[in-house]
């Protein structure tokens, strides 16, 4: 009996092959949990398509596609606005321009229109399209064919160049702008920040400017930056669309529904080759440009012996032009140019040639000695002119001494005389308008016997004054003019 409780009561042996399999595919079964958590967290996070309400969404477009009555008012004040922000080189005038103008609505349609091939909507589209665009370009025009600015400003240049930023703010802001338009409840604050980051109005009005200004440098640089807006934003719509599975626009003839679906994917296709074309042509640019500022940063704005003046780039010929301040050897120009075509840092720069242009140090000084010296003949004539005024003040100083002393003189020997210069100079602050003044006595007769004598003072008046000012000024200078010169008869004599 013991022997058979210790048999029951004696421990199995261990199996070695079941344990290490078990946790083996526990670990696998948590892992895969763990990833479909991971995955459910995710879909949870970033899934909209449960909160989308198709119908509201292409009624809502289609009803800002139109363009007559009260819209075409808002796009002629939304063009002022904006060009008064221009011209003032205001951002937030610019900024409401942005928000006010309804040139979104139709571009939208254009995308939407190829998503759910929907021909109409895009005839729709286009047309009130055109016909904003030539509203705001002719509206433009004339505020800046009559109000022009002095100088171009740098909100208005900011929109003549565009580059790869352009391209990706359009792009991300028409997808935002489109998930925001498709959710229940549209988010009013994402429609607003959309139409400020692309900036629909601003590029147009620029065109304008420069079609006022005859540039049509700028004309075609704003043009170029609006369609890249409007192609990216209309191609964003047509990616959330599809990516939403909205229903296609369903027609009752077969044979229609198919040659629409191959009109619309035809020119689908036309859209989209040219839009993939100035991405890669926009962000060949940036990288020249940015590789451009980076080469003259690093090899010479880094040497203290390079004095650069300017670095135009010529993107026509793919010509660097360097001009210097200073003289810049042959060696180092060479050097530059072996740089720039080796350095792994400038790899698209290898088309780009580099044209030195450098000031001769020899011409330079001798500039600077001709400067030198003119600069001392033209203080030595500073002086000789100061030392003449100094003459002059001192000569009329004497005159007046002596014209006192003559005065003095001949009141001493006769008191009757006048003293005439103290009488001019008193005449002269009394009556500011009076330009020239004359005394002396006259000798009369009437019957051809007797002689007379008559004092007369002559007076040049400003010839700005009119007859009915100078009379009465006339009157009162005679009656002060007796008083002073002791007289009982003057005459006054207008010159």
């Amino acid at each position: 009996m013991e022997e058979d409780i210790e048999k029951n009561i004696k421990p199995h042996p261990p199996e070695e092959n079941s344990k290490p399999e078990d946790s083996k595919q526990s670990v696998k079964n948590e892992a895969k949990g763990l990833f479909e958590s991971i995955k459910h967290f995710l879909n949870e996070l970033f899934d909209f398509r449960h909160d989308t309400d198709h119908e509201a969404t292409i009624e809502a477009i289609k009803a800002d596609i139109p363009f007559k009555g009260a819209t075409a008012w808002i796009l002629i004040f939304a063009v002022f606005v904006a060009s008064i922000g221009l011209n003032a080189n205001s951002t937030a005038v610019v900024i409401g321009a942005m928000l006010i103008s309804p040139l979104m609505g139709p571009i939208l349609g254009l995308g939407m229109s190829f998503a759910l091939n929907d021909i109409n909507t895009f005839k729709k589209s286009l047309i009130n399209l055109g016909t904003m665009i030539g509203l705001s370009l002719f509206a433009s025009f004339m505020f800046f064919y009559f109000f022009p600015l002095s100088e171009d400003t740098s909100e208005l240049l900011g929109r003549v160049s565009p580059d790869i930023r352009d391209v990706l703010i359009a792009f991300f802001g028409g997808l935002a702008l489109m998930v925001a338009r498709t959710k229940r409840g549209t988010i009013a604050s994402v429609i607003f920040g959309v139409a400020i980051a692309t900036a629909l109005m601003p590029p147009l009005c620029t065109a304008g400017y420069g079609l006022a200004k005859g540039n049509f440098s700028y004309f075609f640089g704003a043009m170029y930056l609006f369609t890249i807006n409007t192609i990216f934003i209309a191609l964003a719509a047509f990616i959330v669309l599809k990516m939403l599975r909205f229903p296609m626009y369903k027609y009752a003839n077969a044979a229609k529904r198919k040659r629409y679906a191959t009109i619309a994917s035809v020119v689908g296709v036309a859209v989209m080759i040219p839009a993939i074309f100035t991405f890669i042509n926009v962000f060949k640019e940036n990288q020249i440009n940015t590789e451009i500022r980076n080469f003259i940063k690093n090899e010479i704005s880094s040497n203290p012996s390079y004095l650069l003046m300017e670095s135009p780039y010529e993107k026509e010929s793919k010509t660097l032009e360097l001009k210097f301040f200073n003289e810049v050897s042959e060696a180092e120009e060479n050097s530059l140019k072996n740089r720039l075509l080796t350095d792994p840092r400038y790899k698209n720069l290898k088309e780009v040639s580099l044209k030195v242009r450098d000031s001769d140090t020899k011409s330079f000084d001798l500039i600077t000695t001709a400067y030198k010296e003119k600069r001392e003949e033209l203080q030595e004539s500073k002086n000789i002119i100061a030392g003449l005024q100094k003459q002059i003040a001192e000569l009329q100083e004497t005159i007046a001494t002596l014209n006192l002393r003559i005065e003095q003189d001949a009141l001493n020997k006769n008191h009757k005389v006048i003293a005439f210069s103290r009488i001019a100079k008193d005449a002269k602050i009394r009556y500011v308008d009076i330009e020239q003044i004359s005394f002396a006595k006259k000798l009369s007769s009437k019957d051809f016997i007797n002689i007379d004598t008559i004092p007369v003072v002559t007076i040049k008046w400003n010839k700005r004054l009119n007859d009915s000012v100078i009379k009465p000024k006339e009157r009162e200078l005679r009656n002060w003019l007796q008083k002073e010169m002791r007289l009982d008869t003057l005459f006054i004599k207008r010159d």
